[in-house]
């Protein structure tokens, strides 16, 4: 809102003195021609509205009940044109103050209000308006980090793409020339699995929207857990036209050893039944601590909101099992990290390929991916589910696209 600052009530007193003392001068200037009280008297009636007028000009923000301030009074009373129409200006203000005070009659239409003599000021700078606030979520209390590389040193780089290589296999940068093999099924049929190996990790939530804890920062309430951003994200990638089946099974609870055995009966079972499917999506979220053993979470900002910071978690054959497509799983994640770093900067953490497989042989379309830490909050993680839903629609080409139902 735009702010005006008013003038205070000593300028506008000597502003009333200064036309008062230019009223008694104008009156000497309008009778000097006459010689006597009757002719003095038809000269100045003859300039009464004039008189009248600037009266009023005077009295305009000077006078509000009661006696007149003194030096206008004494002004009026040197001068037989102000003096003449002192009655009349001062009926005419009660009159106008009395319109203020009454009730508006009720109408469709607001009558215009009359142009009101302006005020001698000087003009009013206008104070800036305060800038809009950005929508921020609600703050769980724990402390924020974005976490970047800070040198290409120890990481193999693909455009703006950082992988962390912490298996016993080999690769370089000549891997990444933007193909996979990965692409979306021209059977009729959902398109996409999304699955939760373990199911009851869960966020930090703010003060008032805590959840029944099955565990540390895990619950079996799945409004609360990754299943609830799985479902945003299946959400996201229907709106785009793709299919998408959700296994809302919690394959850790009650029990977490053997939960990626679990998770994988549940995505040949799914496969199976429904040919079509192509891209395999297990959904976890990451735990991140200092030194301190003190938990943090994992932000970017985007558009004035913090989003989970993301990561994916390759699987290879390094530890043993078969496994000898997981370089066209790193080149699928590689491809969807960059067209998310092409729009946000800072919203994926580095891409780790590890030893075990992660159950991503079933598909050259498979990926594992951390949406943010346990300390994040469920809505930064919701926000990035949305996120990686559109690059997900958008990495793959359009002709795929077309054939989706």
């Amino acid at each position: 809102m735009t702010i005006k600052r008013r003038p205070g009530p000593r300028w506008r007193r000597r502003a009333a003195a200064l036309l008062a003392a230019g009223g008694v001068i104008y009156t000497v200037a309008a009778t000097a021609s006459t010689t006597d009280f009757s002719s003095a008297w038809r000269a100045l009636e003859e300039q009464n509205e004039l008189a009248l007028g600037m009266l009023k000009s005077q009295l305009e923000g000077v006078w509000s009940g009661g006696p007149l301030p003194a030096r206008t009074a004494l002004a009026i009373g040197q001068s037989p044109l102000l003096f003449s129409g002192q009655e009349a200006v001062l009926e005419l203000r009660r009159t106008e103050e009395e319109d203020d005070t009454r009730e508006p009659a009720a109408s469709a239409e607001k009558e215009p209000e009359p142009a009101r003599p302006a005020e001698p000021t000087a003009p009013i700078p206008e104070e800036p308006e305060e800038a809009e606030q950005p929508l921020i979520f609600a703050d769980n209390g724990v402390q924020a980090r974005t976490l970047t590389p800070a040198s290409p040193d120890g990481y193999v780089v693909a455009g703006n793409v950082y992988i962390s290589n912490r298996s016993d296999q080999s690769f370089d940068g000549t891997l990444f020339d933007g193909s996979f093999a990965a692409s979306l099924s021209e059977l009729e049929g959902p398109k996409v699995l999304i699955v939760h190996t373990h199911g009851s990790e869960a966020y930090t939530m703010p003060p008032g929207q805590e959840y029944e804890a099955s565990g540390d920062c895990r619950t079996t309430d799945c409004a609360f857990n990754v299943v609830r951003v799985g479902d945003e994200l299946a959400r996201t990638l229907e709106e785009a036209g793709i299919g998408v089946v959700h296994d809302a099974t919690l394959h850790d609870y009650p029990e977490y050893s053997g939960a990626y055995g679990r998770s994988l009966t549940a995505v040949e079972a799914a496969m199976e039944a429904y040919p079509s499917i192509s891209l395999v999506l297990d959904v976890h979220r990451d735990a991140i601590s200092d030194a301190d053993g003190s938990p943090y979470k994992v932000v970017s900002s985007v558009a004035g909101l913090n989003a989970a910071q993301m990561s994916f978690i390759i699987g290879t054959d390094g530890g043993g099992l078969e496994h000898d497509g997981w370089r066209e799983n790193l080149k699928l994640a590689a491809a969807i990290q960059q067209r998310l770093l092409d729009s946000c900067p800072t919203l994926m953490r580095p891409v780790s390929v590890r030893n075990s497989r992660y159950n991503q042989h079933v598909s050259p379309g498979a990926l594992l991916v951390e949406m943010g830490a346990a300390g994040n909050s469920l809505d930064e993680a919701l926000l990035s589910a949305r996120l990686l839903g559109q690059a997900i629609a958008e990495t793959f080409p359009a002709k795929d696209n077309s054939a989706l139902s």
